[in-house]
């Protein structure tokens, strides 16, 4: 009898333990899955508040151990029977390049029916399934993935490489995604919280949107510098605006005294929301997009909302639709925006501790996962 095929993967058990390396046995695709080697794997934002207990999943009552990691690109290794194409319908073949979401909305629930997966509460996400029962490679960080049944994946086209593409499943799918959701529109002025990966996408995607003006709010040097590059027209430094006030009052007086239209949420810490939200001019769109760690409170005033019209809009996942954007956003602009700089550092898997540490003391700004 042949012994079975093992591959590797970094498990994660929760608060205070260190990933660990193991293997296990790789799995045949059933009907309909495919199994995906897995080429690169990012270290999103969310992967790292996980990592330093923002989010004990433990705590919430998920099953451990788990593989973290979401934000991905790898290649087809095999196809399940019946599996031909891609979602949009291109042919699909072993060896091809491929990107893919990492949650399956249930197809059943009242948004779903109404054509809204993204806001699926019973979508089915990979990352937060545990990763001893078989098919075990459920998470980004382990050279397999395997895709479900059912699960969205499209064909990455020649010219772009996996550097640019990894993060299409997870920041740039999301941005675009929630930009259409509040109505961004031509000529209107956007203010980002943190530039970060998701802020410096933001940036980029609210350009070519047509935004008359991109306001990028950090304190980090290299990050305004990054969001400068990808097309952010004004940035407030943090170090110079120490301030609440400070900063929401440079955003009125960059945009004429009125404030922006929209304002993007992308630092992941709720003490940012009520500035956000004074940043805004009336009738203004408040996007919620990084605040993914339960039980984080803030104090605010409705009454803001109410009297000068404004709304908040929340979301983490995105559609299908947005993620096929995505990819047709990276090959318009692959050579306008300079995509290979939001990488900072590689690591092999082996040293995927190290990569977390060093992120989280802010030393990259954005780390990979090569396999």
């Amino acid at each position: 009898m042949a012994r079975a095929k093992m591959g590797r993967a970094a498990i994660y058990h929760g608060l205070g333990h260190p990933m660990e390396i193991k293997k296990y046995p790789v799995p045949e695709p059933e009907p309909g899955a495919i199994l995906v080697k897995t080429r690169r794997a990012n270290i999103c934002g969310s992967d790292l508040h996980m990592w330093r207990g923002d989010v004990d999943l433990a705590g919430l009552g998920q099953p451990m151990p788990v593989i973290l990691g979401h934000e991905m690109v790898g290649a087809v290794e095999k196809l399940g029977a019946g599996v031909s194409t891609d979602s949009a319908g291109q042919p699909l073949a072993e060896g091809d390049r491929v990107v893919y979401r990492y949650f399956v909305p249930c197809g059943r629930c009242r948004s779903c029916l109404r054509g809204n997966d993204a806001a699926c509460p019973a979508a089915y996400i990979t990352v937060v399934n545990p990763c001893e029962p078989p098919p075990h490679f459920r998470g980004a960080y382990a050279e397999y993935y395997y895709l479900i049944p059912n699960q969205t994946v499209f064909k990455v086209p020649d010219d772009l490489p996996d550097e640019i593409v990894a993060p299409v499943n997870c920041a740039l799918s999301e941005v675009i995604y929630g930009l259409d959701k509040v109505n961004f529109s031509f000529g209107e002025t956007v203010a980002i919280q943190g530039a970060g990966g998701l802020g410096i996408y933001a940036t980029a995607v609210a350009k070519e949107m047509g935004a008359a003006k991109v306001i990028v709010i950090d304190s980090i040097d290299e990050r305004l510098e990054l969001a400068k590059a990808f097309g952010a027209d004004e940035i407030i430094d943090m170090k110079e605006f120490k301030e609440s006030y400070e900063r929401s009052g440079k955003v009125k007086e960059l945009t004429g005294g009125w404030g922006a239209d929209v304002v993007v949420e992308v630092v992941g810490f709720p003490q940012v929301i009520p500035e956000g939200i004074d940043m805004l001019g009336n009738g203004g769109r408040y996007l919620e997009l990084g605040n993914v760690s339960p039980l984080k409170y803030f104090e605010f005033d409705p009454s803001s909302l109410v009297i000068n019209g404004k709304s908040i809009y929340g979301m983490a996942l995105y559609t299908a639709e947005a993620m096929k954007k995505a990819l047709d956003f990276l090959s318009r602009t692959k050579n306008k925006y300079p995509f290979d700089k939001i990488l900072a550092r590689d690591y092999p898997l082996e040293k995927i501790n190290r990569a977390f540490e060093e992120q989280n003391k802010g030393l990259v700004t954005r780390s990979s996962i090569v396999m």
